[in-house]
């Protein structure tokens, strides 16, 4: 039996023993007293047969076709549909923001204000994404209950929910699905823009609820379906009658349709979202045991160093730890010891952000990489480790990192048959070596002499000699001087990471010129790419799609912000170009080692450390499941808030 046939029965399994006495916050109506949504049913609609032709029909997307849940499912296998709903979360954020339009290129948008806004199929990282945490490239019917489409994928028909409101009461329509994808193509991210309107070649709304997308052909299949349904859709009324753009920071986010609303702003202090009674969507099984808190606090703070202070405080109640001295050595204070503060070292599932040092390679002087090795030596990992991090971190290599796809030893089989199939030059030692791995160093001392000689013969093969002065200059007198802006609210460590770097740069003969700036600087810096190294990272992968060629093609390597070093590589481009030709696992399995492989050897990045497990730190008055998804650690998505456990700490004086 379906939710729209016994709303009453979805509120209960959506909120447990807890349904009855939170009944009157959440009235009948909104609560999908009558849907409007019809039962799945695998036929296809006038639409689809009208295009002619075989029509696939699914109540979700995968593009191998194969889904883990099936159209009647009760909720995701990993949450507790029972889980209790109230209570809040706090959490901390760094620096400053100006802006709750998390699209614009300018400003610096508060912490999570991209979760006021759903998709079609959920794709979105939003507060209810439809797509599950334990399965990778699957996703599920949010705004849309089915898509259609014909086994060459050329287009697609989603058929959305009726019931579906934005949180100012009006419907979500199909015309606000193609007004959305319209306004991020005139508005939106150039590097997006230009790959989207490349692959999708019209949007147009059926009726009300039913809007088709046409896709190019002579391209790859991959990321279309998915794409569109991804895209976060907003009230076109709502951006008409406040003139707003979409690429211009702003205070008052634009009308979404999901669980959560602003609750209150604060510039550079605090942000509040509340969870939203009358929410069209608390019905929807991909809904069930999530979005359980009723308040969700965003602290801002200058630097970590006063962050954590407040986190001993109690002024905020859970943090996600990133920094080693402090998950070594910080949680020793009072509310520890005494039970109050809990801490977990949970398992992580996806593959580690590919984090380190960057280099800009539209400067002249890092094109070179014989260059960027030397440069890439002044960095050990051993010392950093062991000084500066407790030994608690693991050096990375891949971009994959401990996954089945990470390249290891020289290419063989497929992958090598690959490599040799491009229509692109192959560099013999990317066909018969082992993968790039990062240097080794010694741990007993920050300069490791044996690396520093090396360096030292690679940047005088380079033509950059030492002068009487100890410093490196070119043919033409110019001077090695490389800027490296940090953030002023990074941490002590990262900071400490940074200038031991410099330093070993500075026994080369480099002149590195470490920069703290504000956050509101380092982030246009970072956008305007006003630097020669910085400290970013790339996004891992675990399946080929179009979003690869934005962050690591070289299409819009300009202008990319996905794409910090600005890499543009003929056989990186051929190798995802293969990876999305591939129609089955096993070769997407091989094209995607073979392009952690040739990214590995571009050198772009000086790899750094990585950890395998979250470090978590929270006042004892929340709880998850007993296993956690693999792919998501979850916190402001399944996680719940214990009302008893909150009594006693504050019965205790711990929190007021």
């Amino acid at each position: 039996m379906t939710p729209s046939q016994q709303p009453a029965q979805a509120i209960v399994q959506l909120f447990g023993a807890a349904a009855l006495a939170l009944s009157a916050a959440f009235p009948p109506a909104t609560a999908a007293a009558e849907t409007g949504t019809p039962a799945f049913t695998p036929e296809p609609s006038e639409a689809a047969r009208a295009q002619g032709g075989e029509v696939v029909v699914s109540h979700g997307y995968n593009f191998f076709g194969d889904l883990t849940y099936p159209p009647d499912f009760a909720h995701f296998d990993y949450v507790n549909p029972d889980a209790p709903v109230g209570g809040e979360i706090s959490l901390w954020a760094p620096g400053t923001f100006d802006s709750m339009n998390p699209y614009s290129r300018q400003g610096r948008a508060g912490r999570y204000s991209w979760m006021f806004y759903e998709s079609l199929l959920g794709e979105m990282p939003a507060s209810g994404a439809g797509a599950p945490a334990d399965q990778i490239g699957e996703s599920y019917g949010l705004l849309a209950w089915k898509v259609e489409y014909d086994p060459g994928k050329t287009w697609a028909i989603f058929h959305m929910r009726p019931e579906a409101r934005f949180s100012d009461g009006t419907p979500v329509t199909a015309h606000d699905v193609v007004f959305s994808h319209n306004l991020l193509l005139e508005q939106g991210l150039p590097s997006y823009a230009q790959a989207v309107s490349r692959r999708v070649l019209s949007a147009e709304a059926l009726d009300d609820h039913t809007v088709k997308f046409t896709f190019a052909e002579d391209i790859s299949r991959r990321s279309l379906i998915d794409q569109v349904g991804g895209v976060p859709v907003w009230s076109q009324a709502w951006f008409e009658e406040t003139d707003a753009r979409l690429d211009e920071p702003r205070l008052e986010p634009a009308v979404g349709s999901g669980p959560y609303v602003l609750d209150s702003v604060d510039v550079n202090r605090s942000i509040v979202y509340r969870r939203n009674p009358d929410y069209w969507g608390w019905h929807l099984p991909i809904n069930q045991g999530r979005h359980n808190f009723e308040r969700i606090r965003i602290e801002y703070f200058a630097d970590e160093n006063a962050a954590f202070e407040a986190f001993k405080a109690g002024v905020y109640t859970f943090r996600a730890e990133g920094n080693s001295r402090t998950w070594a050595t910080g949680y020793d204070f009072p509310a520890v010891e005494r039970g109050h503060v809990k801490l977990e070292e949970l398992p992580d599932g996806t593959p580690p952000a590919p984090t380190g040092i960057v280099f800009n390679l539209g400067r002249d002087v890092l094109k070179d990489k014989r260059v960027r090795e030397a440069i890439s030596l002044a960095y050990n990992f051993e010392w950093t480790n062991e000084s500066l991090q407790y030994g608690l971190f693991k050096q990375r290599e891949s971009f994959v990192q401990d996954t089945p796809i990470e390249a290891e030893g020289p290419p063989e089989g497929a992958e090598l048959e690959l490599l040799q199939s491009l229509d692109v030059e192959v560099p013999e030692e990317v066909l018969t070596e082992p993968a790039r791995d990062a240097h080794s160093s010694g741990a007993d001392r920050l300069n490791d002499r044996r690396n520093l000689r090396r360096a030292m013969r690679l940047l005088d093969e380079a033509g950059w000699a030492v002068g009487d002065d100890g410093l490196r200059r070119s043919a033409a007198g110019e001077v090695l001087s490389l800027d490296f802006p940090i953030s002023s609210s990074s941490s002590a460590t990262l900071v400490s990471v940074v200038q031991t770097f410099a330093q070993n740069l500075e026994l080369m003969g480099i002149e590195a010129n470490v920069e703290r700036v504000d956050p509101s600087q380092f982030t246009l810096r970072s956008r305007e790419r006003d630097y020669d190294l910085v400290f970013d990272n790339y996004v891992a992968f675990l399946q080929a799609g179009t979003g690869l060629m934005q962050r690591y093609g070289s299409t819009e390597a300009e202008f990319s912000l996905f794409n910090p070093a600005g890499l543009a590589s003929p056989l990186v481009d051929a190798v995802i170009e293969a990876a999305l030709a591939t129609d089955n696992r096993e070769d997407e399995a091989v094209a995607l080692r073979a392009l952690d492989r040739v990214l590995r050897h571009e050198f772009f990045m000086v790899p750094v450390w990585y950890n395998d497990s979250h470090w978590v730190a929270y006042w004892d008055q929340y709880e998850h499941p007993e296993t956690l998804p693999p792919y998501a650690l979850g916190v402001l998505d399944f996680w719940w808030f214990n009302a008893e456990k909150a009594a006693r700490l504050r019965a205790d004086g711990a929190l007021r």
